[in-house]
């Protein structure tokens, strides 16, 4: 997955406010933008979200309520995902980029 929407560059800051849990309607796969939060941290999301590359069941059950999907530009996700990062996620699975993405344009549609 990719993470974005901390307004620090940190990857631990956000907006000085949270949003309230929703229910979770759908499954974590490819393409999906869900709402980052504090693991097992009810009402933690704030601004940060995330971006699915590849189907992540293991994530059912946290809590992350799912946004929409991504419907063109996964190629531009793609390409994201494989940039160097600092690798200073404990986990391994991936840390902060050293090139920083920024999103310029986003369009958001209703079904």
């Amino acid at each position: 997955m990719i993470q974005g929407g901390d307004p620090e560059g940190t990857g631990g800051g956000g907006p000085g406010y949270t949003i309230l849990d929703e229910p979770v309607v759908g499954d974590y796969t490819r393409g999906v933008v869900a709402m980052a939060r504090r693991p097992n941290t009810p009402d933690s999301q704030g601004s940060q979200f995330f971006i699915i590359v590849k189907d992540s069941p293991f994530l059912a059950g946290g809590g992350y309520t799912i946004l929409g999907t991504v419907t063109q530009g996964m190629d531009v996700v793609d390409q994201i995902v494989t940039l160097p990062t600092a690798n200073d996620d404990p986990g391994g699975q991936g840390g902060t980029a050293l090139d920083p993405v920024i999103m310029r344009q986003v369009t958001i549609e209703a079904p």
